[in-house]
């Protein structure tokens, strides 16, 4: 069985929907997983969210292109605790929460408290940011 197939097959079986690169080290060389992984975006199977991200696709109802299974605001608490970043909802998201605040918070932000980061991770034009506490 073959480098691609083997990904295909472990991607089916994942239970989450986010993927790094690394987990994938075990089925070949670095050139042969980076092909398989080319193929599996090329074919929908995959999308890209940042260096090494990837998360599991469906064709979009409206375009048919591939898009993630869930939104980027499930997806990237995922992937950043997957990379070992604590991850907690931003200031803005915290008052609006607690009823303290009327408006709703726009955009993507989390909160990664003193740590620095400076992976960006997205989708489709659709970008996280990091608030520091």
């Amino acid at each position: 069985m073959n480098t691609l197939n083997r990904i295909k097959r472990s991607v089916a079986n994942r239970s989450d929907d986010v993927l790094l690169r690394s987990e994938f080290d075990q089925f070949g060389s670095a050139a042969q997983v980076g092909r398989a992984l080319r193929e599996l975006l090329m074919d929908g199977t995959l999308v890209r969210l940042g260096l090494g991200v990837y998360a599991k696709a469906k064709p979009s109802v409206l375009t048919g292109k591939p898009i993630p299974v869930r939104p980027l605001e499930v997806l990237a608490p995922e992937a950043l605790n997957k990379l070992g970043v604590a991850v907690m909802a931003s200031r803005l998201t915290q008052e609006y929460n607690a009823g303290r605040s009327t408006q709703v918070p726009a955009g993507i932000v989390f909160n990664v408290g003193r740590r620095r980061i400076a992976r960006k991770l997205g989708f489709n034009g659709k970008a996280i940011q990091y608030e520091h506490a």
